[in-house]
């Protein structure tokens, strides 16, 4: 199969070989037209001069206007000197009366030709310029009659452009010349540009098989500011997004299996326990079915947690509703009551109406309670707020806790990123704060964070309304 570059080679070639044949062709068409019209003008201008010496002259023998034609001949051809290309000839009452070839390419002309001449008078046709062919090549000739008294003749004038058609073949020569130069030059030149313009292909078709080989660190080389250099910086930009992609999946898998040997080790040792007779009091023996029970637990919830933030993309993932945001709160409020025995507030409620989906938007204002209850202490405030903005609205969580340290703020919502001291508070997987992004990112919304260490930490979810997701 042939590559992009030689069909375009080929292409480009034919194209300048129709053009330059073309030319030649059209080149050709108006050289003969312009010769035809040269012999038509010669021709014109010698029947011109005969008809002045019938119609003004006088025949210098007698002083008298002419009695014949053959008269008339006689001085026409003694005062006109034809060219090397023209031949005159007369015919008086259909028979050869006169002819002056001594310039001509011929030495004489064919017999059937001299006979057609001869009885060309009588039709009509035959005074415009005709062709006849000859052993150089196709020669021109017009007929005029000639009428004086009773005597009647014919007036023939032929050209033969023999010089002037060997000019047009030796232009057609060096135009097949021509045509082949710029053929070689242009294909040097296209081979050379195509060649340019098809760099970053080749490029991205050798980064592409590096890529499908071992990783995807390779990017191509941008060095102009054309259509393909922007085309390589799109594939560069799509390699971006992907070796982020697959170093976030690659995280995330060793991160989840990580997460999941823990409670997988410690419920199959404790087993193993049992199993192996090693545990025979019955009441630490419940005690260890009920480890086991609560690292399975953990397990079921981190599952469930990953399959929720795996469904994320899934268009059906949200069922939004129209939703009385000031009622929601207090519902949200009502809700969070049950977690643990906190200070539970509302900072704010605000009235309105917006479009969400209830249960997703729960699941997430529940996770950031929960995440409060786990970094306070018993009584300490935990409150909920909502306000409508101008094109968004917003709902937040708000602690008294310890804060977030500033080096953890940037990487809060990512999957199994804990804060450095929060191992020490309480077990956790990591992924609640995440699957709160999650949410507020499937609303085209955002998550922010407000901390300072000691002086606790407000989480919100910023969703855009419709005329501010329009806008």
């Amino acid at each position: 199969m042939k590559s992009i570059r030689a069909r375009v080679l080929l292409a480009f070639i034919a194209l300048i070989v129709l053009s330059g044949v073309f030319s030649m062709v059209a080149i050709q068409e108006v050289l003969v037209l312009h010769l035809t019209h040269r012999m038509e003008e010669a021709a014109r201008q010698e029947i011109d001069e005969l008809n002045r010496l019938v119609e003004q002259g006088v025949d210098p023998r007698t002083g008298r206007p002419f009695t014949s034609s053959a008269a008339v001949f006689d001085v026409f051809f003694q005062r006109n000197v034809p060219s090397r290309e023209e031949a005159l000839l007369a015919f008086v009452d259909g028979r050869a009366y006169r002819q002056t070839m001594t310039r001509f390419a011929l030495p004489s002309l064919p017999a059937p030709v001299m006979t057609q001449f001869a009885t060309s008078a009588a039709d009509p046709s035959a005074r415009r310029l005709r062709t006849f062919e000859t052993s150089l090549g196709g020669a021109y000739y017009a007929t005029w009659p000639v009428r004086v008294g009773d005597s009647f003749g014919t007036f023939v004038v032929v050209f033969l452009p023999v010089v002037e058609r060997q000019e047009i073949a030796r232009l057609q020569s060096y135009g097949v010349l021509a045509v082949i130069g710029v053929v070689l030059l242009a294909s040097g030149a296209a081979w050379w540009v195509t060649g340019r313009l098809l760099g970053p292909v080749r490029s991205l078709t050798q980064t592409a098989q590096a890529i499908s080989r071992s990783d995807l660190t390779g990017r191509i080389p941008v060095r102009s500011d054309d259509e393909a250099a922007e085309m390589a910086r799109t594939f560069n930009a799509m390699l971006d997004r992907l070796e982020g992609v697959f170093q976030r999946e690659r995280e995330f898998l060793m991160d989840a299996s990580h997460e999941l040997r823990v409670p997988l080790t410690i419920a199959l040792g404790n087993l193993s326990l049992i199993r192996h007779g090693i545990i025979e009091d019955s009441d630490e023996e419940r005690r260890t079915v009920a480890l086991v029970m609560d690292e399975l637990d953990r397990m079921s919830r981190l599952v469930n947690d990953l399959q929720m933030l795996a469904d994320v993309k899934n268009p059906n993932f949200l069922q939004p509703e129209e939703i009385d945001l000031e009622s929601f709160t207090h519902e949200l409020a009502d809700k969070m009551v049950t977690l643990a025995p906190r200070a539970w507030h509302v900072d704010a409620a605000s009235a309105g109406r917006v479009r969400a989906d209830r249960h997703r938007l729960t699941e997430a204002v529940i996770n950031l309670a929960q995440n409060a209850v786990q970094n306070t202490e018993p009584g300490a405030i935990v409150a909920v707020g909502t306000r409508i903005d101008r094109g968004s609205w917003r709902i937040w969580v708000r602690d008294e806790g310890p804060g977030v340290a500033p080096e953890d703020l940037p990487h809060i919502f990512d999957r199994f990123r804990r804060g450095a001291a929060a191992h020490l508070r309480y077990r956790g997987s990591g992924v609640g704060l995440s699957i709160v992004a999650a949410i507020a990112e499937a609303h085209a919304g955002r998550t922010e964070v407000s901390s300072r260490p000691g002086e606790g930490a407000t989480f919100a979810l910023v969703i855009p309304t419709v005329e501010g997701a329009r806008s």
